[in-house]
């Protein structure tokens, strides 16, 4: 029984990997987030009577209190998933994912590096630090022709992406400089139950259901790699497990699509699931692109599944197709959200 603290775990991967992680394991987990408007604790409904789950409303940047949740739980594994995720936003509020991404990566940091350096040889040796990334830190897959590959240079486009790609840095030069037991992980974009509706998928199905308008960034053929969270989760507890120090993982179920394929893949699935006779494809509308829009990523998922045995579990219309029931059952959950505007949000 290990002690995992999961920061940001209230948010839509991180909820998925604690819900994963009490489940099926037998670990203590304490989840550190600040609540932002993308976190909830209504993700990890039921948990909160399970002696082996424990919430901290804490934000990374802050030191002395990150500094006390490590001294009350005094965890064996810190997984990283603390992070403004956005792009649009990032286009908007850059300073906030400065914030978050970087100030907050490099205070858990040496909170963690003086706590690890306080434990005995042993336990030094089980420690481990799991920053999770994104496939958006290497860029536009167009310059290269080819998936990226762990090791890859990194080529942001995004205030987002760069502030991704500058928190990994420090994660690798802290394992490089002090030592810290430091594992980096890339996925490829998530989907599935409980993603805050700013996001492409869930925002096209609630907006699909209410009859709204579809917005697709410029001409949709933006092509990108889909996974289903609860796969991403299984991924990062067996790299927690058997993820070897100081590398990276690529976390990818190899399953790309253009947006605007995806976008009637989801019409049609609503359709067959919903019934009836609307034609969700008409509620497709072109917007104006977005500023440093990348066309095109992809991530070679080769060594974790040879070295670590990983496979996804659901394809990309069984996943879609689960998504969408989970919405239809829960859509009273975002009525009182306000969507992104028409051509603003959500839309990778």
């Amino acid at each position: 029984m290990r002690r995992i603290l999961v920061t940001g775990g209230a948010g839509f991967i991180g909820s998925a990997l604690i819900r994963y992680i009490i489940q099926t394991q037998e670990d203590v987990v304490v989840n550190l987030d600040k609540l932002t408007y993308a976190g909830s604790l209504d993700r990890l409904e039921g948990l909160e009577l399970n002696p082996r789950y424990f919430f901290e409303k804490v934000d990374i940047s802050d030191r002395p209190k990150v500094e006390l949740v490590f001294n009350r739980y005094q965890p064996q594994a810190v997984i990283n998933l603390a992070a403004e995720t956005h792009v649009d936003r990032s286009i908007d509020q850059p300073s906030d994912f400065v914030w978050t991404n970087i100030i907050g990566t490099h205070t858990l940091l040496e909170v963690s590096t003086r706590y690890w350096q306080s434990l005995s040889a042993s336990e030094q040796k089980t420690f481990r630090f799991i920053q999770v990334s994104t496939d958006e830190v290497f860029g536009d897959m167009e310059e290269t022709r080819r998936l990226s590959k762990e090791g890859d240079a990194y080529c942001p486009s995004s205030p987002y992406a760069a502030s991704k790609a500058s928190a990994d840095h420090l994660v690798m030069a802290w394992h490089r400089t002090y030592g810290l037991p430091t594992i980096v992980t890339y996925c490829a974009n998530n989907y599935g139950p409980f993603q805050f509706p700013e996001k492409l998928i869930p925002l096209m199905i609630l907006n699909a259901l209410e009859g709204k308008p579809l917005p697709v960034y410029g001409d949709g053929e933006q092509i990108r790699d889909w996974i289903y969270v609860e796969d991403h989760a299984r991924a990062l507890f067996l790299i927690l497990q058997k993820g070897r120090i100081g590398e990276q993982y690529n976390i990818s179920a190899n399953q790309r699509m253009k947006n605007i394929e995806l976008i009637k893949l989801l019409c049609a699935k609503l359709k067959q699931v919903v019934g009836g006779n609307r034609n969700y494809g008409e509620l497709i509308t072109f917007v104006p692109d977005r500023p440093g829009h990348d066309r095109c990523y992809g991530l070679d998922s080769s060594k974790i599944r040879s070295e670590l045995g990983w496979q996804p579990v659901e394809t990309l219309e069984s996943g879609i197709t689960k998504t969408i029931k989970w919405y239809l059952v829960h859509q009273h959950r975002y009525s009182n959200y306000s969507r992104p505007r028409l051509g603003l949000g959500g839309l990778v």
